[in-house]
């Protein structure tokens, strides 16, 4: 142990600050079975000639020593009551058994990534304690967020929506390009950035502040054109039992969204994600998240950290449900950016299921549905997703596809969800699937072929040589024979059929047969014969 390497014990940091220092791209949480808030009071190298020891509160850097050659690290430190332990792992198959000494330890546990430099954290963790307590990060980023999600709120609304406090204060409103649909409330308590108090107190005398300080539910409030005031529909932002603001959509010159309540309901519980952590480092908190429920997918990182840092039941059902609006699809709304798609799925998922975590891996975007009831089926799932690529089409004019993964026991097999998600998803693309929402059991045949065509086109060894060859005249030629023949096998040998789907006459059709088997001397009444061709012939031309 080298003692100069100790910082001084003059100031501490919880770990969930140190992730937020150090960031995902330097290290990843493996185990953390104390929670992120435990007290980081000092940073250590330990080499490793010496006998492993730690002082209390410390992070230790265990150098030299990688993956279960750190165990003796990992007890030593959670003897000695340290915060956490950082070590390099040799690869993937190391991560659950040196996380399970280290739970075993009772010591957090950080991966260094193999590209990463020790100096790097060293020194940002000990610049992080230099600067403790940490100052609170500016309002800008918050404010962005809230905007956006103002916006996308008014989407679905048809609405004009604001933002505020629990002290009236506008924290953020949506844009609006016609002012004749701005009322003079809304117009007063946006240039003043809080509500005029004459107004205020008609909404205390209506019992409307009443009603948002003790339910959840969202309450209309009439027109008054005697007093400026259009029709309103609002919702408490809640943390609990505490109010931590209040959304308000006024009613332009077109009226409210059937589904505007529920729209609502989401849109309070994303707000709140916002406004829980406003004196907490809120922008830090949602990456940290972020970093987490990725993690988590990707199966880089165990369920117990996200769980930690969120209060989450690890036993409780869970599922992803997976979204992509592809490359090849034309986005029709002139203004739409990631942010506005996500704040969309984020408000619709979080109206029917609070615990909900949205995230985007581009170009798909995936929900975690953790601590799902067990009494839950997949037709329920397919339903919330239906929900949201209608709201998409409807809203934004986008054409989303849906997948419903794989109902989970547990929050640590979710990355078995998400797989099943991207296989349904990359099927619904190669396949040409209609249906905007599919779970596994609706296309599980397009599933399976899918997969079996990348084996395929990644394997050039077991294709058949005739039908490339045959695919290559066609290329030279300008020729329609792989074309014509897979259209062939697909109708079962009907060629009437086949050709008025070529649009070509039958006899053209089966000449293009018999010219086919000649070049390539494929015997088509063979089963295995025509079962290879029919799924070669459906690879992608060769670029």
């Amino acid at each position: 142990m080298d003692p100069g390497a100790v910082s001084p014990p003059t100031a501490s940091i919880s770990l969930r600050q140190l992730l937020m220092a150090l960031g995902d791209s330097l290290v990843e949480v493996q185990a953390a079975p104390a929670g992120l808030d435990v007290e980081i009071r000092g940073v250590t190298l330990l080499d490793p000639v010496d006998p492993p020891s730690a002082h209390p509160g410390e992070l230790v850097l265990v150098i030299g020593a990688r993956g279960r050659a750190a165990f003796p690290a990992l007890r030593a430190a959670g003897r000695d009551q340290a915060a956490a332990v950082v070590v390099k792992l040799d690869g993937p198959g190391q991560a659950a058994a040196v996380s399970a000494t280290a739970a075993e330890a009772g010591v957090a546990l950080l991966s260094l990534r193999s590209e990463a430099r020790w100096e790097q954290v060293i020194s940002l963790a000990r610049a992080a304690l230099d600067d403790a307590p940490p100052g609170h990060p500016g309002e800008g980023a918050e404010e962005g967020d809230l905007f956006s999600l103002a916006q996308t709120t008014a989407i679905l609304t048809s609405g004009i929506v604001s933002i505020e406090d629990a002290a009236h204060r506008v924290l953020a409103y949506s844009r609006s390009t016609d002012s004749d649909e701005i009322d003079d409330l809304r117009r007063r308590s946006i240039l003043g950035w809080q509500g005029p108090e004459a107004y205020l107190a008609k909404l205390r005398e209506w019992g409307v502040f009443q009603h948002l300080h003790s339910s959840d539910d969202v309450i209309g409030i009439d027109s008054h054109p005697e007093l400026g005031i259009r029709r309103r529909l609002a919702v408490a932002i809640r943390s609990g039992d505490r109010q931590l603001g209040t959304i308000w959509v006024q009613e332009g010159s077109t009226p409210l969204s059937e589904r505007s309540d529920q729209a609502l309901l989401g849109a309070a519980r994303v707000a709140a994600h916002h406004l829980v952590r406003r004196r907490r480092e809120l922008s830090e908190d949602l990456t940290l998240t972020r970093t987490l429920l990725a993690g988590l997918l990707e199966g880089s990182t165990g369920p117990q950290p996200l769980a930690t840092h969120l209060g989450f039941d690890v036993t409780r059902p869970a599922a992803v449900l997976g979204f992509s609006y592809g490359t090849s699809e034309a986005v029709t709304a002139p203004e739409l950016t990631h942010t506005e798609v996500t704040n969309l799925v984020s408000v619709h998922i979080a109206a029917r299921h609070r615990s909900a975590l949205v995230t985007q891996v581009d170009p798909r975007i995936y929900v975690l549905l953790p601590q799902l009831p067990r009494s839950i089926d997949t037709d329920t799932l397919r339903g919330w997703a239906q929900e949201i690529t209608e709201a998409a089409h409807r809203h934004l004019g986008l054409p989303l596809r849906g997948s419903v993964g794989c109902l989970v026991p547990g929050l640590g097999t979710a990355p078995e969800s998400r797989r099943e998600a991207d296989r349904i998803l990359d099927a619904m693309v190669s396949a040409g699937v209609s249906a905007a929402v599919a779970a596994l059991p609706d296309i599980q045949a397009e599933v399976l072929v899918s997969e079996v065509l990348t084996l395929l086109s990644d394997h050039a060894e077991i294709r058949d040589p005739r039908l490339t060859a045959l695919v290559a005249h066609d290329s030279r030629h300008q020729g329609q024979l792989a074309e014509s023949l897979l259209a062939y096998l697909n109708s079962f040998g009907d060629v009437r059929a086949a050709a008025a789907q070529l649009h070509v006459h039958p006899n053209t059709l089966r000449y293009r047969i018999r010219r086919a088997e000649e070049l390539t001397g494929l015997d088509l009444s063979r089963p295995d014969q025509r079962l290879l061709a029919m799924l070669q012939l459906r690879l992608p031309p060769a670029t």
